[in-house]
């Protein structure tokens, strides 16, 4: 094996890639595409033994890693493994569904304000979970958010939203910009919906839902991420398997065709891949905001690439995620919503990418 020094080519602007060989075969790669998923894992596996260890009971990092391990006494074993760590999974699996959906819809739509929040996914699940709420009945709000009711109605209402975003924005294909609108209506009818089911609620009801829409990882066990987690094992896979159809799709339609690409079906297989990583992420943990929309984009500025590349922005959303989560549980009561949290870390965010886009239209 064989490396050699980095190499430039003359007159671009490109960034070095430095080249491998292992006997007959020999490849180019980037140095921060590779470094900079394997320092957020570190940052990742460091957040979550500090978030197991902080509550009611505090329990130091290496307590918190023997527990995992099965050593330490019954106590801290029980509150780790039992009490803790279900939460803790259920927000890193739901950080890296909406890390991934986030970079797929951005980069198949060119637009760095493409998210499931923009494009009205979470906004369909708010729908059906919300009215099964509602429907519940005075009363019968906390048997039905303790169950499976909830979970199952945001997904069919977040897949409904989807079918008809696509439906909508198909014209011999989807185009991104079309998209994007189609779903920022359809986010608004959403919610005017949600408001609607809300102000016919009985007081109960309309202060579980609220709770519930606002994202919320309280209460979240082993039932919601066994889901979650076998979605991610079909879905993380079929998306890493779109990278090149991903590269190609962004010189647009009529290059992709020409390099043999089926862009229809492409442009669909992308669009499903996302939805359903979103939609499932929802009905884990409720529609929390912002992960989507700003993950993907921090992740490729630290990367340097030309798009969201898709192992980093999922590592990224399960770090923003639980660090959220931390910071909800122990500045806040326990029941505060993880997603008024990470709405905080990205409104300002979205502020600034609405004012940067405005100053280089006015150029």
């Amino acid at each position: 094996m064989t490396l050699t020094a980095p190499t430039r080519t003359p007159g671009t602007s490109a960034r070095p890639r430095r080249a491998l060989r292992v006997g007959p075969v020999s490849g180019a790669y980037r140095l921060r595409p590779l470094a900079v998923p394997l320092a957020v894992l570190a940052a990742l596996v460091l957040a979550c033994a500090v978030s197991l260890g902080r509550g009611d009971f505090p329990i130091s990092v290496p307590e918190v890693l023997g527990a995992l391990v099965g050593a330490g006494d019954d106590t801290q074993r029980f509150i780790v493994t039992e009490l803790r760590a279900p939460r803790i999974v259920v927000g890193l699996l739901v950080g890296l569904a909406l890390g991934v959906s986030g970079a797929l819809i951005q980069t198949f739509a060119r637009n760095p304000l493409a998210s499931p929040d923009i494009l009205g996914v979470t906004g369909g699940a708010a729908v059906g979970a919300v009215a099964l709420i509602v429907l519940g009945g005075a009363g019968g709000a906390g048997a039905v958010l303790g169950g499976f009711g909830t979970p199952a109605a945001a997904l069919l209402g977040a897949l409904a939203a989807a079918a008809l975003i696509f439906g909508l924005a198909w014209r011999k294909g989807i185009d991104g910009y079309r998209l994007v609108l189609v779903g920022v209506g359809l986010s608004a009818f959403a919610q005017a919906l949600v408001n609607y089911l809300l102000t016919r609620s009985e007081i109960t009801d309309a202060a579980a839902a609220n709770v519930w829409i606002s994202g919320s990882l309280h209460g979240r066990g082993w039932g919601q991420a066994l889901p979650l987690a076998l979605a991610l094992l079909v879905l993380f896979p079929a998306a890493l398997a779109l990278t090149r159809v991903l590269g190609v799709l962004q010189f647009g339609d009529e290059t992709a065709r020409g390099l043999g690409i089926r862009v229809p079906l492409a442009q669909g297989t992308v669009v499903l891949v996302a939805v359903g990583l979103a939609a499932f992420a929802v009905a884990a943990a409720g529609p929390i905001q912002f992960v989507a929309l700003v993950v993907p984009q921090i992740a490729v500025r630290l990367t340097g690439g030309s798009r969201p590349p898709l192992v980093a922005s999922a590592l990224l959303g399960a770090l923003l995620l639980v660090l959220s989560d931390l910071v909800a549980r122990t500045a806040f009561p326990e029941t505060f919503p993880v997603g008024v949290v990470t709405a905080v870390v990205g409104a300002p965010y979205l502020l600034w990418l609405l004012v940067r886009g405005r100053r280089r239209s006015t150029l």
